[in-house]
């Protein structure tokens, strides 16, 4: 009975020690079984290096075409005319364009992948635009 109670003692005083010094009786698990890796964030959604075609306004004739390059170039192309040059900037979420030369302030009013609309502060009336992708409103190869 003496080595019963030897065996118990030790095994007692084993856990009360492991216990006190901090090991973890548990195992951890094992890097392979770790969360799974996080998605990559989504591409923001821009205006930028689009070719965007006006679908309607108040002011401007459907079917135009506007791209605001990275660079700060904005190209305006009809059918009707010659393409004419501006240009673009949005610092601090202020958008101006400038076209032949006069800056107007623009608010961006809706944006997403396939649309763009936005309001013009033109003297007068400001001009709203409602801008699909260009290569979303061209007819498909077959048919």
């Amino acid at each position: 009975m003496n080595s019963m109670k030897a065996a118990v003692a030790t095994a007692t005083l084993g856990l009360a020690l492991a216990g006190c010094t901090g090991t973890k009786t548990t195992p951890e698990p094992s890097r392979s079984t770790a969360a799974a890796p996080t998605p990559a964030p989504a591409t923001p959604v821009t205006f930028v290096n689009t070719v965007w075609q006006v679908a309607e306004s108040n002011a401007v004739a459907p079917g135009q075409l506007y791209v605001f390059l990275s660079e700060g170039t904005l190209v305006i192309a009809s059918k009707t005319g010659k393409p004419s040059l501006g240009t673009w900037s949005n610092a601090e979420g202020n958008l101006t364009m400038v076209e032949e030369g006069i800056p107007y302030q623009v608010e961006q009013l809706d944006l997403s992948r396939d649309a763009f609309r936005i309001r013009i502060h033109n003297p007068g009336e400001p001009v709203e635009i409602r801008f699909v992708r260009a290569d979303a409103s061209a007819p498909s190869a077959g048919g």
